[in-house]
């Protein structure tokens, strides 16, 4: 069983993030069960179900000392100007209500390439639309984290990359001007960005929105790796899984924890045996 709090980390269920779909009233009875301490929030269900169906699991969660973590955000940061839009407008009324479960964190990633937009180009766009969402965001209280994605078998894919290291995507943050919008720390990126624990040390807590915990393949040069080939933390050592923790206690991090391993072997289990195996590991790392 996964612990629940480790020195202000709890522990976050994303069975979306293990590729596997028991359904979000499944997926709290799992993390109950197996310990953790927060599942992540599935803003589709939550947004559509019935208030008091909803209140009946905060309940359920609460009196099992389960927190929600971070969830997705419903704004694709890359869609054509209508789409995004229409998006925007959607988010008005899902962040009150989010906010109104309890729910303080949403987080997206930021695609670290592309073909059509210069760095410059991308870089203002993506500064304008996250000031946008995050407007919405923090006027419901509730915080925006961005996650940079590092392999660089990802982002050379195409013409003109973009922001894939943690310096720059605290460049695009400040470039937003917000103390809302803070970062969502993973360490496969942080590893496959060939960044170290003193680059951790340099934040504060406060620029910390959630973390994610991943091994990565060995065989493999740090290059070599592959965004959607990883494992579970722990069970490799090619990634300083113990550094980063180290470093995000140093500094006083206090959220969520959770697994993104997107692993062929993990995807293929039963939800209950891929959730009981990623406990295991978040207990074994934290």
């Amino acid at each position: 069983m996964a612990d629940q709090n480790t020195d202000g980390f709890y522990t976050n269920l994303s069975c979306g993030a293990l590729g596997i779909k028991p359904g979000f009233e499944a997926a709290v009875d799992l993390a109950i069960e197996f310990g953790f301490g927060a599942v992540e929030p599935d803003v589709g269900y939550l947004t559509s179900s019935p208030a008091e169906q909803v209140e009946g699991l905060r309940s359920r969660l609460a009196e099992h000392g389960v927190k929600w973590g971070n969830a997705g955000l419903p704004v694709d940061l890359n869609a054509n100007a209508a789409a995004f839009a229409s998006q925007l407008d959607a988010l008005n009324d899902q962040a009150v209500r989010l906010a109104s479960y309890g729910i303080d964190r949403v987080g997206t990633w930021i695609r670290p390439m592309s073909n059509t937009l210069t760095y410059r180009r991308n870089f203002r766009r993506h500064a304008e639309r996250i000031a946008l969402v995050d407007e919405i965001l923090a006027g419901a209280g509730v915080r925006f984290g961005l996650e940079y994605v590092g392999p660089k078998s990802f982002w050379s894919t195409e013409l003109y990359p973009f922001v894939h290291t943690l310096a720059e995507a605290r460049e695009l943050i400040d470039a937003v001007g917000s103390p809302n919008v803070g970062l969502i720390l993973d360490t496969f990126h942080w590893y496959t960005s060939g960044e170290s624990a003193a680059d951790i040390a340099e934040l504060s807590a406060q620029e910390v929105v959630a973390v994610d915990l991943n091994d990565a393949p060995t065989g493999l040069e740090r290059d070599q790796q592959q965004d959607g080939q990883r494992m579970l933390p722990g069970a490799t050592g090619v990634i300083d899984v113990a550094g980063f923790v180290g470093a995000l206690r140093k500094i006083g991090y206090v959220g969520p924890v959770k697994v993104e391993p997107f692993n062929a072997e993990l995807r293929a289990m039963a939800p209950r045996d891929a959730v009981a195996k990623t406990a295991e590991s978040l207990t074994a790392v934290l």
